[in-house]
């Protein structure tokens, strides 16, 4: 069952390994295709059994609290992408030969012979936002896509639903192509690589390379970042297939075969008659929302994904026009007494509140939270200089406290020691304590939200809360 399709499901023997988003979808579609389903789970709480009992009464089995052993005649394992390389199960497997594929190759392995290509983007940060931004420009153009993948709708759903699509914007974490051997895009893109998840893939060249898996087998464009060597250098050792071009973006002047910035201008000399002469005005930076610098990069590789299918250039300005960023991200929330106050939760590392922080001149910092490992030195150093002040939340505040007293002496620090829910409305009373008329208030905690809230949404909400209290009383 390794590397030829599998035409023939009836009576096979697969393991599902986790039960959630992707587990569930993956077992009821493997059940349906006639498979011997068995789910293991880690857990086995309250939710794990109602989730369970959903199955079972399918007449898929299910074993909770079992996730290390191989189910005996087990021919293959699918599992959720959370599931790390390094667990026993897997162990099992490969001392069995068994082949584990993850929820984005079983939907690639699925689909039918006329199935719609895959335009697909990967990197450490801008995922979401860049696949939405290709979903609208693909739509521009009048084509019947969706944005997928890792982006909450199954692709299972759309590989295997009534819709028929031409294209297909996808979304894909590192986890999921490291379990995805044989997927193999129209373009692919990777965005940009800083350190994260390292606990999940050991290293950062193993993560460097699970990333780059996104360009293997490309028929039309690998796109790259130019400001990020690392993407390009990804490009040079994939395999793909002849006539396949590596084509980068760039915040500057682009050279042939580029993407860039021109006088306020998005333009392509990739995609033209004629590159080495030639430029293709798409769209002007104040098409994108926000017009943040990296923004202006997730929409240069979208907008190169979509010209690599053939898309024409006044589409991408309609579908960048017609664009609206999720909550959370970069979000003006309002203006008080002369000072904007902006929502970028989701900078949830400090690759993320780096570019964030670039993105405005003079700054009062809301940051912290759980760091996950990271060290703020190099994030502090590069920012400094844009720091009016800074107000620290949260668990690992203190590890961003040092950077600062190391990188940034003079800047005003207020710690707040506190984690109840007013902790957010003080934050923000202290930054404004803090701003002068002209400055930004912005969050961008560079750490993960688990330690005082459910998730960045949470975190982010309350902020928008204690800005509008703000306003409220100024």
């Amino acid at each position: 069952m390794g590397s030829q399709e599998v035409t023939d499901w009836q009576g096979k023997h697969v393991t599902v390994a986790g039960l959630g988003v992707s587990g569930i979808p993956a077992a009821k579609v493997l059940h349906g295709l006639g498979a011997v389903v068995t789910v293991v789970n880690d857990g086995d709480d309250e939710r794990s059994r109602a989730q369970a009992a959903e199955l079972e009464a399918l007449g898929i089995t299910v074993r909770l609290g079992d996730g290390a052993t191989l189910p005996e005649g087990t021919e293959l394992i699918v599992t959720a992408p959370g599931w790390k390389p390094d667990k026993p199960l897997f162990a099992a497997a490969a001392a069995a030969g068994v082949p584990v594929w993850g929820d984005v190759e079983l939907a690639w392995r699925l689909r039918g012979p006329d199935a719609a290509p895959w335009l697909a983007v990967t990197g450490t940060n801008g995922k979401t936002t860049t696949v939405q931004m290709l979903a609208s420009i693909l739509k521009a153009a009048g084509l019947r896509t969706a944005a997928v993948g890792n982006i909450g709708v199954s692709l299972l759903d759309a590989v295997l639903g009534e819709e028929r699509y031409d294209v297909l914007a996808v979304e894909l974490s590192s986890y999921q192509l490291h379990w995805a051997p044989s997927l193999r895009a129209h373009s692919g893109a990777v965005l940009n690589l800083a350190p994260d998840h390292l606990d999940w893939h050991g290293s950062m060249e193993a993560y460097a390379a699970d990333k780059g898996r996104i360009y293997e087998g490309n028929r039309v464009a690998c796109v790259y970042n130019l400001a990020d060597k690392a993407t390009e250098d990804l490009v040079r050792e994939a395999d793909v297939e002849e006539g396949c071009r590596a084509v980068g973006f760039t915040l500057g002047t682009p050279g042939p075969s580029q993407l860039g910035v021109v006088e306020g201008i998005l333009v392509d000399r990739a995609f033209v008659e004629n590159r080495q002469k030639n430029a293709q005005e798409l769209a002007e930076v104040s098409d994108v929302k926000p017009p943040a610098p990296h923004n202006i990069a997730n929409a240069l590789a979208a907008a190169a994904l979509a010209r690599a299918f053939g898309v024409p250039a006044a589409a991408v300005r309609d579908g960048l026009r017609a664009f609206t960023p999720d909550a959370h991200r970069i979000a003006h929330v309002a203006d008080v007494d002369g000072v904007a106050y902006v929502d970028d939760s989701k900078a949830t590392n400090t690759h993320a509140a780096e570019a964030s922080l670039a993105a405005y001149e003079s700054i009062v910092w809301i940051a912290g939270g759980l760091a996950k490992g990271a060290t703020f030195d190099e994030l502090v150093a590069k920012s400094a200089k844009r720091l009016r002040g800074v107000v620290l939340i949260g668990a690992d505040r203190a590890l961003i406290r040092e950077a600062l007293v190391r990188h940034a002496p003079e800047v005003p620090v207020v710690d707040l020691d506190r984690t109840d829910t007013g902790a957010m409305l003080a934050a923000v009373r202290e930054a404004r304590g803090l701003a002068h008329k002209g400055d930004t208030v912005l969050l961008a905690p560079a750490c993960a939200s688990m330690d005082m809230f459910a998730n960045y949404n949470k975190r982010g909400d309350a902020f928008a809360e204690a800005v509008r209290e703000l306003g409220a009383s100024a």
